[in-house]
């Protein structure tokens, strides 16, 4: 469905025309540009747009389908650029991603989104409130839009923070170390960090080569004004920023990971320590219980008439022996 149609000259909105084989015409005659949104639209109505705006159908057939990596390409007649937003859910502290596509050519800009997250009006309001910005032709839209897509990047890494360290507090609490559960967390926090790595990793490249800072592929991008690399290398640094925290948290959360097993290992072994010292002062009267109950005729000390009460000293001092021995040792 379209979200949003308006024509942008000088940095100024008019609403489009109610037909958009006019739209990019009339935008065109007033040196302008034409700016059409859409949200998960349809086979027949993403035909249209696509037949108007003679956009590649390798380009149709990704913003229709969705599910696509971040990435940039050129063809002849528009530019086409997906972003995958992400939005966090503190209550489940989940990661979940979106989609957007962008086509940007010779007086128009398409958006096309796709999920819940990141809507576009933010971005649209906030360009219509800079018409200086807007002023620079549709170069400005796809600046906004991966400018606003990266800068939530930096909110949804610092969420995530957030949460490694309330997990860390929890595996290295001096109580128990952690629950049964805590595993389960760490493994579960790791997978929205690969999540999130998945939506900002691949984009390194498509900015860097808006930016000029590509190397080889660096080189100047067709419908993207050059007067813009410095606000898109702004973009990149953020990225740049974004990409070594997830870095970061992907390593510590592998370390907390590595340091709960080892401390649930630690914590095994002493309990088995205990159990082998319980069991071992156990054994002790049980052996001379044993011997003492196999009825024998000639046994030392049988008929002696303190025999009983010196066999259980004998027992409770050894037990009290082998007790502090094992406390000694940190045993018990």
């Amino acid at each position: 469905m379209i979200v949003d149609c308006a024509i942008y000259r000088e940095g100024q909105r008019a609403d489009g025309p109610e037909d958009l084989s006019d739209a990019l015409a009339e935008a065109r005659s007033v040196g302008g540009f034409v700016w059409i949104g859409l949200h998960a639209p349809s086979e027949e109505e993403f035909d249209l747009v696509a037949e108007e705006f003679a956009l590649h159908p390798l380009a149709v057939e990704d913003a229709l389908k969705a599910h696509q990596r971040p990435k940039l390409e050129v063809y002849d007649d528009s530019l086409f650029l997906v972003l995958k937003p992400v939005v966090y859910e503190p209550r489940s502290d989940t990661v979940s991603t979106g989609e957007i596509m962008v086509f940007l050519g010779d007086g128009f800009v398409v958006t096309v989104r796709h999920g819940e997250g990141a809507p576009l009006k933010t971005v649209r309001r906030r360009l219509e409130e800079e018409p200086t910005l807007l002023g620079k032709g549709p170069t400005s839209v796809l600046y906004a839009v991966a400018d606003g897509v990266v800068d939530h990047y930096l909110e949804v890494a610092t969420e995530l923070q957030t949460d490694l360290e309330e997990l860390e507090a929890e595996v290295f609490s001096p109580v128990d170390g952690g629950s049964r559960h805590t595993a389960s967390r760490i493994y579960n926090f790791k997978r929205q960090v690969l999540e999130f790595r998945r939506a900002t990793g691949p984009l390194a490249l498509p900015l860097a080569r808006l930016s000029g800072t590509g190397g080889a592929s660096g080189g100047s991008v067709p419908f993207v004004n050059d007067k813009a690399r410095p606000f898109f290398r702004d973009v990149n640094d953020h990225l740049t920023r974004v990409n070594e925290s997830v870095e970061g948290l992907d390593r510590l959360v592998s370390d907390i990971l590595s340091a709960h097993l080892a401390q649930m290992s630690v914590r095994q072994n002493d309990d088995m320590r205990k159990i082998s010292a319980w069991a071992a002062m156990a054994a002790v009267p049980t052996m001379i219980a044993g011997v003492y109950g196999m009825n024998f005729e000639h046994m030392p000390e049988l008929r002696w008439t303190w025999s009983y009460p010196a066999v259980i000293a004998l027992m409770a001092a050894l037990e009290v022996l082998l007790y502090r021995t094992f406390k000694s040792r940190g045993w018990l």
